[in-house]
């Protein structure tokens, strides 16, 4: 079976379902998307791991397995999402240590979290993504007034299914300035509170 790589497209959250996210891939040689549900922790490890400004001051469970890896010399090579049952994604994670190859079940929202962190391609097979991926037009209501043309993630998920949208900051985060934003996100970092942080970085991200 042919394997086809893939690469982080964005990651959102629902309003509305608490502890709900959404992850996407996009194939990288196409335009069809693979929507994911993940959870809280890891969209919140996920999004560090893509936004580079932000430094917890602790690490995270995956920055520990990250550091538990280069101090023992094990490198994880690949991962691959090999099967989908019943809407659940499996993965493996390729890890290599003095030559020897080994591979590793893993959620696929972990999987992807360590991915990211050893700069290590995503791959799923050709098979998956013909039954799972989807062609996506993506919007947003701040860019785009034509609302039909934004699928919320609220009612994807209600359906059972996943996409991906610009998830706006509040009002409050669109009327500071640039300086205040960084200031809070510095406060977010420190406080480890990385959900607030995600979304300021998200309203720092557009004025760029």
């Amino acid at each position: 079976m042919s394997l086809v790589r893939l690469k982080i497209k964005g990651i959102s959250y629902s309003q509305t379902q608490n502890g709900a996210y959404a992850l996407i891939l996009n194939e990288v040689e196409g335009d069809r998307k693979l929507p994911i549900v993940i959870g809280a922790f890891e969209a919140q490890s996920i999004a560090i791991a893509l936004e580079k400004e932000i430094k917890p001051p602790r690490p995270l469970t995956h920055d520990l397995f990250k550091n538990f890896c280069d101090r023992f010399g094990i490198v994880v090579k690949q991962v691959i999402i090999h099967k989908l049952v019943d809407g659940v994604f499996y993965s493996s994670i390729i890890s290599e240590r003095d030559g020897d190859e080994e591979i590793v079940d893993a959620r696929t929202s972990d999987a992807i979290a360590l991915a990211l962190r050893f700069n290590a391609p995503i791959f799923t097979y050709k098979t998956i993504l013909d039954k799972a991926g989807i062609f996506l037009k993506f919007s947003s209501k701040e860019k785009d007034e034509e609302n039909d043309d934004s699928i919320m993630v609220d009612e994807i998920l209600q359906e059972g299914e996943t996409v991906e949208i610009e998830s706006g900051a509040g009002d409050a985060y669109r009327e500071m300035t640039l300086e205040e934003l960084h200031k809070e996100l510095d406060k977010a970092v420190a406080n480890e509170d990385y959900e607030k942080a995600a979304k300021l970085r998200d309203e720092i991200s557009k004025r760029k």
